[in-house]
């Protein structure tokens, strides 16, 4: 096995109105796609920014193999410049590590192609639609190749048929250059759909409390929602997920 792009040993975070994950343990493999499941205020999107980079843990140790440039993180909001066209949302990461102009417009035309956004380039963000705005995000997450792709309740605002055709376009987009992915979210089968493995994390301060490892191929087969181990690996999880937070049972 070669070593982790990111791991997170024993890690407590604490702020000023008390502790807000940990200790918690977690290991990234390079390619793995990984979910995080558990209960508001667990501390998922805390994980998240360590994993980061964006902050540091007050105890514990947190390694990232990852260096600048090779991380990229898609919150829940969109998070695009308002004034700013589609095209220029999505070269924003490379102008700032000093591409040039050209080539960085050049690139960001080519990532929204990838994620089946075309004749949108001019587009300013309160022009586009939720999903649509998603995939800007996306591609400009995915224009510079990172190595590790945090995605945080990146679909949570987005009706259904949306969310489902954006978790086949991330599968594709994986396949392409596979990165390292943590997909943070509340919904168990959703989780389980996205992702190889599946943490379930303990209500705040989160701590490891169960998962499940999902034994099928990425990208999923067509159907897969309605196979045997889609539906061991999310009752598994909704167990688990329903032990942690001290009820009989998770309702999707």
């Amino acid at each position: 096995m070669s070593a982790p792009i990111a791991r997170l040993e024993a890690v407590e975070v604490d702020y000023p109105r008390g502790r807000a994950l940990g200790p918690f343990d977690f290991e990234l493999q390079p390619g793995e796609i990984t979910a995080l499941v558990g209960p508001s205020g667990c501390g998922k999107s805390t994980a998240l920014r360590l994993l980061a980079g964006l902050e540091a843990p007050t105890r514990g140790r947190l390694e990232r193999a990852s260096g600048r440039g090779e991380t990229a993180v898609v919150f829940q909001a969109p998070t695009l410049m308002p004034w700013a066209s589609a095209l220029e949302n999505v070269a924003l990461p490379l102008e700032l590590a000093g591409v040039g102009r050209a080539e960085a417009r050049q690139k960001s035309a080519a990532a929204l192609r990838r994620v089946k956004l075309t004749g949108i380039d001019a587009a300013k963000p309160a022009q586009l639609s939720g999903g649509m705005a998603m995939r800007v995000s996306l591609a400009r997450a995915l224009v510079t190749e990172p190595r590790l792709l945090l995605l945080d309740e990146p679909f949570a605002a987005l009706d259904e048929i949306t969310r489902r055709a954006l978790a086949e376009d991330v599968h594709q987009l994986w396949l392409q250059s596979k990165p390292a992915i943590v997909f943070v979210t509340h919904n168990v089968e959703e989780a389980v759909y996205m992702a190889s493995r599946v943490v379930v994390m303990t209500s705040g301060p989160g701590r490891t409390a169960g998962g499940a490892a999902v034994d099928a191929p990425l990208p999923r087969p067509a159907g897969f929602r309605t196979t045997a181990a889609f539906r061991q690996a999310a009752e598994k999880v909704s167990t688990d997920l329903a032990a942690a937070m001290g009820v009989a049972e998770v309702v999707n």
